[in-house]
């Protein structure tokens, strides 16, 4: 009994870590090592952490440099539709945070209104930092070989 008390009491303590808030500054340092480790200088990543990275900022580069002026179905709404299936995970969120999520990919995904704003892309850049947390980094990523971007 004592021997089963203490086991759950130790999955319980290590739950708690890996639950814990992340302050700002630590959102910021996983994603820049996410960045650093697992995103390409070209083409699509190798892991899906990586991926989902690329995504978000070249889906923030394009409405903030270009006004979504070169968004597209084989581009930008892939990215938003990966974003979408990757993210959408009731393993690691709960109700209210995913439909925040979906509420976020549905403004950022209108092709003649930009969102100008960091917030969403940068809520959404701490979801992908939750997401590699949670899973680390051994799901890899396939390929799309729609994917013009």
């Amino acid at each position: 009994m004592r021997k089963t008390l203490y086991i759950i009491l130790i999955l319980l303590l290590s739950n708690c870590e890996k639950t814990k808030e992340m302050t700002q500054a630590e959102y910021l340092e996983k994603g820049k090592f996410i960045w650093q480790n697992f995103v390409p200088k070209s083409g699509q990543a190798k892991t899906v952490q990586g991926e989902l990275l690329r995504a978000i900022e070249k889906l923030r580069d394009e409405a903030h440099r270009n006004g979504n002026g070169n968004f597209n179905n084989n581009c930008h709404k892939l990215l938003v539709a990966y974003l979408r299936e990757k993210l959408i995970d009731e393993k690691i969120f709960d109700i209210e945070t995913i439909k925040q999520i979906n509420a976020d990919l549905d403004k950022i995904n209108i092709e003649n209104q930009p969102y100008l704003e960091d917030d969403i892309f940068d809520r959404i850049g701490d979801r992908i930092v939750d997401w590699f947390v949670f899973y680390g980094d051994k799901k890899l990523h396939l390929n799309n070989s729609e994917l013009n971007c």
